[in-house]
């Protein structure tokens, strides 16, 4: 327990542990009275603020204890990262997450990618939106990453990822474009990292990832893997089916990975074989709910973080109801790069203040 006195010797970055309901409020101006009160003043004054505008907020540090005891061979370095993450912005302590990643330009390039809303060609953009949206993570290939690193250190959790294709190529593979010991110059909290099941090149990005995944654990870095079956013998119809998703992210389980990024799954069942086992064994795939508890099911029963991508603009009541479906299936949250950085910033903010609504089931 700490006293008032405690409280008042604090200085800018020491830390502090606690335990319990933690109150924490924002405001745009902040309008403290100058003068220190005591706590139960602040506290009303917190309250009394929060409820005109919105921004109270209970964090339950036990519900990020819960998932953090999954993850039993990780060293406090790499659960101090993951928590990070899951403490961060206004879903932080729920257990939810929603994470802005642009890696876009690298894959499409930059004018399908940016053209939309132009102001998004500068990566200081992606930072402030994320941070102003009260999201828990950023994820960026390495220059935009170091091109905010300075001006934004420290105000969001960020993603290195560490990978990277082009739409140049016809090849389903992605080169190593950033190293373990870039995330940790740039204070990054995770590496993020693509892998293409059913691709011919597959093997050698698994064993890639291998070789990153233990350098980053070994230096207390979370691993985020991006898993999208393409390549190989699978068509489109293949490449978001039920049964190919729930294979991907087992996969991406079994390779070690912290938090997976799937796509969310369609109903159909792509291969012979499974689609006998799913049927003998009644599988509900009817809703998208019942998809993705199958998907989480297929990550080791719900014990590692499964968020899912936002994929192409769709129109935002399209997006709210699979959100809906993502939240009603027990998923911890979403990912959602050009649904959002294509949109004009009030409209965009205003987009992610609704799916954190649906997260934290007020909508």
């Amino acid at each position: 327990m700490y006293s008032e006195q405690d409280i008042k010797r604090l200085k800018l970055g020491d830390v502090v542990y606690a335990s319990g309901v933690l109150y924490t409020a924002r405001a745009a101006k902040p309008d403290f009275p100058s003068e220190w009160r005591t706590l139960d003043e602040v506290k009303s004054f917190v309250m009394e603020r929060a409820g005109k505008r919105g921004a109270f907020a209970e964090v339950k540090a036990d519900e990020v204890k819960k998932i953090l005891d999954n993850y039993e061979s990780d060293n406090p370095g790499t659960k101090g990262n993951l928590a990070r993450i899951l403490m961060h912005g206004r879903l932080g302590g729920s257990g939810k997450m929603v994470i802005l990643p642009v890696d876009q330009g690298f894959e499409h390039g930059p004018a399908r990618s940016f053209a939309p809303n132009p102001d998004a060609y500068d990566p200081h953009y992606h930072y402030q939106l994320a941070i102003d949206a009260g999201l828990n993570a950023y994820a960026a290939p390495l220059g935009p990453l170091e091109a905010g690193a300075d001006t934004f250190a420290g105000a969001i959790p960020t993603i290195l990822k560490v990978n990277s294709a082009n739409s140049l190529s016809t090849n389903k593979d992605q080169a190593v474009t950033a190293s373990v010991m870039d995330a940790l110059r740039l204070g990054c909290s995770a590496i993020g990292f693509t892998i293409y099941p059913g691709s011919e090149d597959q093997y050698e990005m698994m064993e890639e990832i291998r070789e990153m995944s233990l350098e980053a654990k070994s230096v207390g870095l979370a691993v985020v893997m991006w898993s999208y079956p393409r390549g190989g013998k699978l068509d489109k119809a293949g490449e978001t089916a039920l049964d190919v998703c729930a294979y991907a992210a087992h996969m991406a389980a079994l390779l070690g990975a912290h938090i997976i990024k799937v796509k969310p799954p369609t109903n159909v069942l792509w291969q012979p074989e499974a689609k006998a086992a799913y049927e003998k064994a009644k599988v509900d795939t009817s809703t998208l709910a019942a998809r993705i508890k199958h998907v989480m099911q297929a990550t080791f029963n719900g014990r590692r973080i499964v968020v899912f991508s936002g994929g192409e603009a769709k129109d935002l009541e399209g997006l709210f109801t699979e959100i809906r479906g993502l939240r009603d299936g027990g998923a911890n949250g979403s990912i959602i790069g050009r649904n959002t950085f294509q949109r004009p910033r009030a409209e965009a903010l205003d987009m992610l203040d609704k799916i954190i609504g649906i997260y934290q089931n007020k909508m």
